[in-house]
């Protein structure tokens, strides 16, 4: 059932890739909307001719009205999302030009019913009804197509973006560390006469982590992650011995969220690579994840050698920054990647944000 649901998100989100329009159901975007309204209004009460209490006044009114319109907007575009997605992004963009003109009629004579009502109409100049409609809806529709273009290059921009992460992940999965293949082909002849049972168990892991790193999924389920970095630690505990102990601390109810493909694999590798081999007594490498509101929080800790023991190797930081790099792209932010360092201890803290990737993987 996981594959099944992870399929269905997968097509989820390849539909909303698709779609040009950002969500106006988000707080953020719907906060957005209100704030490039009222700058709207602004601008219109600076062109007005005048004193700046005359200006004031006419910011006051036109604030209200390009609000009630701005608001309204967002409404429809969060109610019919999922129909306007149907139609394609052209179709979309043109539906959604016209029918934001259609709100913008609406309450252009929804206010000049209000003023008939309170009698005001009377002290209106001649034709005023005409002209505001004209007015209003040029600006409208000069306003949304803007608007319209900027989501589209921006759109364009995000999937781009996706397209660099997705092909940093390909190249993350075809590199392998040559020294863990001929390690784990060693462990394999080493144990095929003496331990079969351990040898077969070897060769299922091995299998398992090249399967992951030549697979073309860009994101896994949490416990995904975890069974793939299990498969490689089991392989090298057979190398390293009592040298490499693992302490595992994972909360209930985290394993189904998604994640980027291979994010942990490699920070476990580099904690065996850079803390573990370099430590003639070992140490303890300890994996953690828990959610922390809407974010997965997982950390990776291992020992290391002093900053001046001959065993210290270099390249660490080479290889968090390029898993750095990636896992910006993919979520569009800088705080998703802490590094911690004292002089013996090494700490990684990935701090992912739930339902970037079509949200949690659930089972049946």
């Amino acid at each position: 059932m996981i594959q099944a649901d992870v399929k269905e998100a997968d097509s989820e989100g390849e539909a909303a890739n698709a779609f040009f329009l950002p969500d106006f159901c988000e707080r953020w975007n719907l906060l957005l909307v209100i704030l490039i309204a009222e700058l709207l209004a602004i601008v219109l009460a600076l062109a007005q001719p005048g004193g700046w209490l005359e200006r004031l006044r006419f910011l006051a009114v036109d604030s209200l009205f390009v609000q009630w319109v701005a608001l309204t907007d967002a409404a429809v575009l969060c109610s019919c999302r999922k129909w306007f997605r149907r139609l394609g992004n052209r179709g979309a963009a043109v539906t959604v030009l016209v029918v934001l003109q259609l709100v913008t009629l609406c309450f252009t004579l929804l206010t000049y019913g209000l003023l008939e009502f309170l009698a005001l109409s009377l002290t209106l100049a001649p034709g005023w009804l005409a002209e505001r409609l004209v007015v209003n809806v040029l600006i409208s529709v000069t306003v949304t197509a803007v608007a319209l273009r900027y989501f589209y290059v921006q759109h364009q921009w995000k999937l781009n973006v996706e397209a660099e992460a997705r092909s940093r992940i390909a190249e993350l999965q075809a590199r392998i560390r040559p020294h863990f293949l001929f390690n784990s082909m060693n462990t394999i002849a080493s144990l095929a006469r003496s331990d079969p049972r351990k040898t077969e168990q070897v060769v299922e892991d091995l299998a398992e982590v090249f399967r992951a790193t030549l697979a073309k999924r860009d994101r896994l389920t949490l416990a995904e992650e975890l069974e793939l970095a299990r498969s490689y630690l089991r392989i090298e505990a057979l190398r390293l011995g009592e040298r490499l102990k693992v302490e595992w601390h994972i909360d209930s109810g985290v394993e189904q969220i998604m994640v980027p493909a291979l994010t942990l694999q490699p920070l476990v590798e580099n904690a065996v690579y850079h803390g573990i081999e370099t430590l003639p007594g070992g140490g303890v490498i300890t994996i953690a994840a828990r959610r922390d509101g809407e974010r997965i929080v997982i950390e990776i800790t291992n020992p290391v050698a002093g900053a001046t023991a001959p065993a210290r190797r270099t390249g660490n930081q080479l290889a968090l920054a390029n898993i750095e790099q990636r896992l910006q792209l993919m979520y569009g932010r800088s705080d998703v990647l802490d590094v911690g360092e004292s002089p013996n201890l090494f700490e990684v803290r990935l701090r992912l944000p739930v339902g970037i990737f079509g949200g949690e993987s659930s089972i049946e």
